[in-house]
């Protein structure tokens, strides 16, 4: 049996987004005003912040919103 999942997340995307939240300061310190990940996401369309640097949607539909949600409680 394989793994199907990238590094532990669902696919890359949700990997991607997840790295960015965790490694880059501004996103960081900015993600600890939120619950959920829906929420943070509108937030950064607001701000004119669309995708990662790498490119990927945070509106991306295939991300793993519960598994960023989880994320984001670990603040």
């Amino acid at each position: 049996m394989s793994d199907t999942t990238y590094n532990g997340w669902k696919n890359w995307v949700t990997w991607n987004v997840a790295l960015w939240l965790d490694n880059d300061e501004y996103l960081y310190k900015f993600r600890q005003d939120f619950v959920y990940y829906k929420d943070l996401a509108n937030a950064l369309e607001e701000f004119g912040t669309l995708t990662t640097p790498d490119g990927t949607s945070y509106k991306d539909e295939d991300l793993d919103t519960y598994a960023l949600d989880e994320l984001l409680a670990e603040k």
